[in-house]
C-alpha cells in the first residue's frame, strides 16, 4: 500500500482480533467468529481503482451505520499523495454511499491550511 493508511489497517486489525474473547465459544467455531468479530470492529478500508486496476485513493472509514464520532475518516492517494484534485468527485459519491462527508480538510491528514 506504501501509504498511511496501511499504518491504520495493521493497528486495528491487530486491536480488533486482540480484543475478541473466545469464551465459551466451541474450539471449532473460534477462528470463524475472530474473524466476523473483526469485520464488525474493525473501520471499512476501501480502494477506488482505474479501469486497469491501478490505485488512485484508498480510504479508511467507519462501519456504516454505527456511530463512530471519535473515528476520523483518512483518504489518500499512491505514496500519501492529495486524491482530492483529481478524484474529489468520486471520493465525494463515496460519502454519499456511506452516509458521511468525506471534506478534504477533515480527512487528508497531509493537509496545510
Amino acid at each position: 500500500m506504501r501509504h498511511a493508511v496501511e499504518k491504520h489497517f495493521r493497528r486495528a486489525s491487530e486491536a480488533a482480533s486482540e480484543a475478541f474473547d473466545p469464551t465459551g465459544i466451541p474450539y471449532i467455531e473460534q477462528d470463524i467468529r475472530r474473524a466476523t468479530h473483526i469485520r464488525r470492529t474493525m473501520p471499512v478500508f476501501l480502494t477506488l481503482r482505474d479501469d486497469e486496476g491501478g490505485s488512485l485513493v484508498t480510504a479508511m472509514l467507519p462501519q456504516p451505520g454505527r456511530s463512530q464520532p471519535e473515528m476520523r475518516p483518512v483518504i489518500v492517494g499512491p505514496g500519501n499523495s492529495d486524491p482530492y484534485p483529481a478524484h474529489g468527485e468520486a471520493i465525494a459519491v463515496l460519502g454519499t454511499r456511506f452516509g458521511i462527508t468525506l471534506d478534504r480538510a477533515r480527512c487528508y491528514p497531509y493537509s496545510r491550511s
